[in-house]
C-alpha cells in the first residue's frame, strides 16, 4: 500500500483527561515496528469498560496515563506489517485483542488458562513493546488503551494480539467478539461449563450478561433466570434465551440471593455475575446451591474487594473468575467468527445503535443511561 512505512494522518477520539468528553482530533499513526501490525479500523464496539476508564478513573479502576485513545472491541483490515511479522499480510481481515496469545509461554501451552502475559505490563500501561505508543497528537504521545485504541481510524498492535479471521466476515458485526460477547458467552460455556438441564442465574443484562444468557441456552440449561434492575432489558433477555426475568427492586429490601434461593428450592447451579459490582458478586455466590453451586465472575473491577462468607465456600460452592471468557484469544476467536457465520452464535441482535466516530460521546450517553446494548462505531463514516 502507498502508506507503507509512512505515518498516517487520520481522525481519532482523544481523551485528554479523566471525566471529560472525548475530543475528535487529527492524529498521526506511526508505521509498525518489529512484530507489530498497523490496521485500518473499520468498526468498534463501545464497551462499558471504555466508559469506566474515562469517567471512573481511579475509583475502582487503576488510573491510566492521559491523553489516550480508548476503544478495544474492534475489527479491521491489515494496512501494513512491521519486520519479522509472518502471520499477517496487507488486506487480511483481523480482530485486535487486548489479551495476547504468543503460543510460546507456559500460560499459552497450558489448557487450564488463557492468561498470556506477552507485553502485558506495557499494553496495560498504554504502550507497546518498546515502551512508546504509535499514536501522537499535537506533537505529543497519545497512549493506546490496552495496547489497542480502536477509537482511531488506524492503529498499531502487537502481532501476538491479533486474530486473522474469515475474509467474508462482516467487520461491523464480528467486532463484538473482541470483548463483550466473547467474555459473557465464554463465562457460561467455557469457564463455567454450564451443563445440560441445569438452573442458571445471570446478573446484569448488558452485552456481557446477554451473551452469558445466550451461552446458557446453547449449553441447554433448563432454567435461565435473568436479573437486572432495568426492566426495559427483559424482552431482549428472553429473546436470547432467558426463561424468566427478575427485577430485585420489585421485592423491596429482600436480598436477591434470598429471592433466588426460594424460587429455585435451594439455589441455582450456576450464577454468572456480569456487572462488576462486589456487592452483586457476593449475592451471586450466595444464590448458588450448597454442595455443587458454581459462581463465575466476569464483571470487571480492579481495585475493589469482594466480601465472601467462608461458610459459603466450605459448603462446597465454587467461585471462579474469567478473563475474556477463558478463550485463548488469537487461537479461539477465529472459530467464534465461524460459529457466527454458520448461525450458531448471535451477534446482530446485540447491536442497538450504529453511529459515526463523530458521535462517540453520544454513544457513551446511551450506554450510561441504559439505552443501548452495544453501539457500533463506524470508523469509515466520520
Amino acid at each position: 500500500m502507498a502508506t507503507t512505512g509512512q505515518a498516517i494522518r487520520c481522525m481519532a477520539a482523544v481523551a485528554w483527561e479523566p471525566r471529560k468528553p472525548l475530543s475528535i482530533e487529527e492524529v498521526d499513526v506511526a508505521p509498525p515496528k518489529a512484530h507489530e501490525v498497523r490496521i485500518k479500523v473499520v468498526a468498534s464496539g463501545v464497551c462499558h469498560t471504555d466508559w469506566e476508564y474515562l469517567y471512573e478513573a481511579g475509583r475502582g479502576m487503576n488510573l491510566r496515563p492521559f491523553p489516550l485513545v480508548l476503544g478495544h472491541e474492534a475489527a479491521g483490515v491489515v494496512e501494513s506489517v512491521g519486520p519479522d511479522v509472518t502471520k499477517f499480510a496487507p488486506g487480511d481481515k483481523v480482530i485486535p485483542l487486548f489479551l495476547p496469545f504468543c503460543e510460546e509461554c507456559d500460560q499459552c501451552k497450558c489448557e487450564k488458562t488463557n492468561l498470556c502475559k506477552k507485553n502485558w505490563e506495557n499494553t496495560q500501561a498504554g504502550v507497546l513493546a518498546d515502551g512508546t505508543s504509535r499514536i501522537s497528537c499535537r506533537g505529543q504521545q497519545v497512549y493506546q488503551f490496552l495496547g489497542i485504541s480502536s477509537f482511531c481510524q488506524y492503529t498499531v498492535v502487537p502481532d501476538t494480539s491479533l486474530a486473522k479471521i474469515n475474509p467474508k466476515a462482516p467487520l461491523e458485526k464480528v467486532c463484538l467478539l473482541g470483548c463483550g460477547v466473547s467474555t459473557g458467552y465464554g463465562a457460561a460455556v467455557k469457564t463455567g461449563k454450564v451443563e445440560n438441564g441445569s438452573c442458571c442465574a445471570v446478573f446484569g443484562l448488558g452485552a456481557v450478561g446477554l451473551a452469558a444468557v445466550m451461552g446458557c441456552q446453547v449449553a441447554k440449561a433448563r432454567r435461565i433466570i435473568a436479573v437486572d434492575i432495568n426492566p426495559d432489558k427483559f424482552q431482549k433477555a428472553m429473546e436470547f434465551g432467558a426463561t424468566e426475568c427478575i427485577n430485585p427492586r420489585d421485592y423491596g429490601n429482600k436480598p436477591i440471593q434470598e429471592i433466588l434461593v426460594e424460587k429455585t428450592n435451594g439455589g441455582v447451579d450456576y450464577a454468572l455475575e456480569c456487572v462488576g459490582s462486589p456487592v452483586t458478586m457476593s449475592a451471586a455466590l450466595e444464590s448458588t446451591r450448597d454442595g455443587c453451586g458454581t459462581c463465575v465472575i466476569s464483571g470487571w473491577t480492579e481495585t475493589e474487594w469482594m466480601n465472601v462468607q467462608v461458610i459459603k465456600i466450605l459448603m462446597g460452592r465454587t467461585l471462579k473468575g474469567t478473563y475474556f471468557g477463558g478463550w485463548k484469544s488469537a487461537r479461539d476467536i477465529p472459530q467464534l467468527v465461524e460459529d457466527y457465520m454458520q448461525k450458531k452464535l448471535k451477534l446482530d441482535e446485540f447491536i442497538s445503535h450504529n453511529l459515526p466516530l463523530a458521535q462517540i460521546n453520544d454513544a457513551f450517553d446511551l450506554l450510561r443511561n441504559g439505552q443501548s446494548i452495544r453501539t457500533v462505531i463506524s470508523l469509515e463514516d466520520f
